[in-house]
């Protein structure tokens, strides 16, 4: 196994009179420790991966130096199905054979079969113009997820991304509530924001942290071009993140029954998590949540209202109940589907990520 990352760092969590959070959960260093670290061990992890089978035409059996971005969209899809079938209360160990963990887990793997992979992941970036090889943002990993989830019959998704920096509440929800009757889609939402011109404003720094609290947090991602993380909490000043700059091998873990299916399975948890300074954060970013159930939806929206709306004297983003006037032209009904509106859908921009509009 090849670290690229700072792994060999052994002092995860400091001993702190700070606390520590992770996607919604509030640890003590001095007293939790174990069951902190047993929480970010347990977070899928995902790396860059060598000796696959190759993508497409392409001459790529490995990712490394590329893909990481889309391992960060697929750690957050993986956040999200953990969060939808097993839980957030749910704990990893090398002993865990669960056949609902394992459906997850096969369903990232590194082949064209895998619903999530990063085969298919990645010939969708070719269908809107991005060659196999080429890094993606943020916004335009969220925008394959997107496309992608509708092919996922299992999970149901829901997947918003919002636009220009607003969250339009009714729309939202009307999304996640199937025709002609209550049922809900499980929301994953994504908020691509650029906090910053070259730098992350630290005005922004306080909202960020309170992302984090709200239970319906899936973290963050971001990073530089050819160096992105998943950012899933925060300590201090520090932000606490997983590392794809991993080079591992490509493999099944199938039923976990051979040795070699359980040392694989190791291989997607990180053992010691990562931190490194709020200012540090690459401004280009995008926000994940998790709404299982309307009530969960209809708090998150609360939580932000309160806390990121009301509580900021410059917010991350605007929350509303309605679409504005001025954004009715870009909307689209889709009659067929009786989902009212639904947020437009952008093609993929430039990873420049220009289309956003930029906070200071």
């Amino acid at each position: 196994m090849t670290y690229e990352g700072a792994l060999s760092e052994p002092e995860d969590f400091p001993k702190s009179d700070e606390p520590v959070w992770i996607l919604g959960r509030r640890y003590s260093t001095q007293k939790e420790l174990a069951e902190l670290r047993s929480d970010v061990l347990s977070r899928i992890w995902l790396t860059y991966r060598r000796n696959f089978a190759q993508i497409g035409n392409s001459n790529f059996t490995s990712d490394k130096g590329w893909g990481c971005m889309l391992r960060c969209g697929q750690m957050v899809l993986a956040e999200a199905l953990v969060r939808r079938h097993l839980g957030r209360d749910w704990l990893w160990n090398a002993s865990t054979s669960d056949k609902t963990y394992l459906r997850i887990l096969g369903m990232f793997e590194d082949h064209k079969c895998a619903t999530f992979s990063l085969h298919i992941m990645s010939q969708l970036g070719v269908d809107e113009g991005k060659p196999i090889g080429e890094w993606y943002g943020p916004n335009t990993v969220a925008q394959v997820i997107k496309k992608l989830t509708p092919f996922d019959e299992w999970n149901n998704f829901s997947v918003n991304v919002a636009l220009d920096n607003i969250l339009i509440i009714d729309e939202i929800k009307c999304s996640c509530q199937t025709e002609g009757e209550r049922t809900w889609r499980p929301l994953l939402l994504f908020i691509p924001l650029r906090l910053g011109l070259s730098e992350m404003n630290p005005i922004y720094y306080s909202g960020i942290k309170k992302c984090f609290k709200m239970p319906q947090s899936l973290g963050l991602i971001g990073g530089k071009p050819n160096h992105a993380s998943y950012f899933i909490g925060f300590m201090g000043d520090e932000i606490v993140y997983l590392d794809p700059h991993t080079t591992q091998d490509a493999g099944n873990v199938d039923k976990k029954e051979t040795e070699a299916e359980v040392e694989l399975d190791k291989s997607y948890h990180c053992t010691f998590a990562l931190r490194m300074p709020l200012e540090q954060l690459d401004p280009s970013l995008a926000l994940c949540f998790y709404c299982g159930t309307e009530k969960e939806y209809d708090d998150l929206c609360n939580r932000m209202r309160q806390e990121l709306i009301d509580g900021e004297k410059t917010p991350l983003f605007e929350l509303v109940p309605t679409r504005p006037d001025y954004m009715k032209d870009d909307a689209s009904v889709e009659g067929a589907t009786g989902r009212c509106m639904e947020l437009e859908d952008h093609h993929f921009e430039s990873e420049d990520d220009e289309e956003f509009e930029v906070l200071q």
